[in-house]
């Protein structure tokens, strides 16, 4: 697939970016339909920033507390995207709640992965409550972002189940094996017109995983 045909995405993570990295290496093949055009965090000591420079990734750091407000901070990590020509943003482990403005400047183009089954366990801490809910399934979601936390469109989910012995831990290791997983496969999908949001639902056959 030509460049030009690749859909340009910024990645925004806050720790060590793990599923940047996924997102990054699945990029790397010459067929998939996006490229990554900047990675940008809002803490200096998030260790996915060193990954995507060793990736050849570029990079910016937007600190949030060198602004004001939420939306101030916003409105710089927003231009730092656009000024990288991104035309789709994903969200991989990035821990601030967003506004309305962001989410609406972006709306339908800002992709999120969640740690649970949407619409269940939004928040944090979801691999504790669902063990302690004695769910028999847990897993992750990839959505379009909305105002309202770990809401919007669902483009994929991938699932397991919860393990005789399982505690927080080993289930959370688990599920970011999944993550590493769907967010590839969902981006895939969305980049190159095969999922469509339409209004709050959508078009096409979102992404489904199993795993162990």
């Amino acid at each position: 697939m030509s460049a030009a045909a690749r859909k340009r995405v910024a990645i925004v993570i806050s720790g060590g970016g793990s599923n940047m990295a996924a997102l990054l290496a699945a990029m790397a093949a010459p067929d998939y339909p996006a490229a990554c055009v900047l990675v940008a965090a809002n803490r200096p000591e998030a260790g996915g920033l060193a990954k995507a420079r060793a990736a050849g990734a570029p990079t910016v750091l937007v600190d949030h507390r060198d602004h004001a407000d939420r939306e101030r901070f916003e409105r710089a990590l927003s231009a730092e995207i656009e000024a990288a020509g991104a035309e789709l943003v994903c969200l991989a482990g990035f821990m601030r709640l967003l506004t309305p403005w962001f989410t609406a400047r972006w709306r339908d183009r800002l992709l999120n992965i969640h740690p649970a089954l949407l619409p269940s366990y939004r928040g944090l801490d979801t691999h504790a409550r669902a063990l302690a809910d004695g769910v028999a399934i847990h897993g992750c979601t990839v959505h379009l972002v909305r105002d309202a936390t770990d809401t919007g469109p669902i483009l994929g989910q991938a699932a397991s189940p919860v393990l005789a012995g399982d505690d927080a831990a080993r289930l959370a290791a688990r599920v970011l094996a999944l993550e590493h997983r769907l967010y590839p496969a969902a981006l895939a999908a969305y980049a190159a017109g095969r999922l469509r949001a339409v209004g709050e639902r959508v078009e096409g056959q979102p992404i489904a995983l199993w795993g162990g």
